[in-house]
């Protein structure tokens, strides 16, 4: 057995090797200049100028602005918001409910009832909301008398308050985009899961509940929070049946005191309020309904904010030393 000898030359230390005289130097290390983007620079300042236009426009407007910071907490102004709210989450709920019914009917075998959602879903898409209240709110103009045999029977009028003709307005608009949301998340649970729980001895009903409805609520919670905060906003057309609700407290303090466009910004104020606080819940839930589809959640802006403000705390203050 050979020895193995050292090919190392003498004098130089372990573990480098000498280059010969022959050979190509190293390259040096490429030093990248980034490249200037001067259209962001001219497009920020172009946005920045037309901000300054408009805000000095508004400063410069025949406006009171002491008017709206006087008129912003107002008993009724405060009040119409609480039926604003009150009126957008119980025609979600209906919404929601009888959107689910309608899903799951049109995704029934049996044609009747099928074509009965489906009839539903063509009506109320294809008339604007606006349209649907003044049905609902004169409805009393061909139907003088609800009358449901040995059940209930009163004037209509009575019956279709303001109150009333808002919440099966906006509702019954609603379970229409309810229903195609709750379709396409059913649908897009797997066929297996199906096929695996009627192995298992379950009905269909108890595989619509216990299956595929909760795996499906992952699809369908993110588009119903864009919903519900599309409804608050929506719910201001209720002004047409005379339902006293934000807009409409604003536009009768408007009315009085000759402020009209400070109670409108009042108004304005609030729904942009009320879709704030929401969308920040929304996307909280968002977020955890994503946990069973994401290796890792996202940050939180407030994790955001911690991370950021941890890596300029550790950030080094004084230059790279000699």
């Amino acid at each position: 057995m050979t020895d193995k000898f050292d090919k190392t030359p003498a004098g130089s230390p372990a573990g480098q090797v000498s280059v010969s005289k022959g050979a190509t130097p190293a390259p040096e290390n490429i030093k990248a200049i980034p490249v200037r983007h001067v259209g962001r620079w001219i497009s920020g300042v172009v946005v920045i100028g037309l901000l300054i236009a408009l805000g000095y426009a508004f400063s410069q407007g025949n406006i009171q602005w002491h008017a709206v910071g006087d008129k912003l907490f107002d008993s009724t102004v405060v009040a119409g918001a609480g039926r604003t709210l009150l009126i957008s989450v119980l025609a979600m709920v209906l919404g929601v409910v009888l959107g689910v019914v309608l899903a799951v009917m049109r995704l029934s075998k049996n044609p009747v009832t099928s074509w009965v959602a489906w009839l539903y879903i063509w009506f109320f898409r294809g008339t604007p909301v606006y349209v649907q209240l003044l049905l609902w709110f004169n409805l009393a103009l061909i139907f003088p008398v609800l009358n449901i045999p040995f059940i209930y029977k009163d004037e209509m009028t009575d019956v279709m308050t303001p109150f009333m003709c808002a919440l099966l307005g906006l509702a019954l608009n609603e379970a229409a985009y309810m229903a195609e949301i709750c379709r396409a998340g059913i649908q897009s649970v797997d066929e297996g899961q199906t096929e695996a729980s009627h192995a298992l001895g379950m009905t269909q009903g108890r595989t619509m509940r216990r299956v595929v409805l909760p795996q499906a609520l992952r699809v369908i919670i993110p588009p119903t929070g864009n919903e519900f905060i599309n409804m608050l906003k929506t719910s201001s057309l209720v002004y047409a049946v005379t339902y006293n609700e934000l807009l409409r407290s604003t536009s009768q303090i408007g009315s009085t005191s000759y402020a009209v466009m400070e109670m409108l910004f009042v108004a304005s104020i609030w729904y942009i309020v009320m879709t704030s606080v929401f969308s920040v819940g929304q996307y909280y839930l968002e977020r955890r309904y994503a946990r069973g589809s994401l290796r890792s959640l996202p940050l939180t802006p407030l994790q955001r904010v911690k991370v950021n403000l941890a890596a300029f705390s550790n950030r080094p203050s004084g230059g790279a030393s000699a």
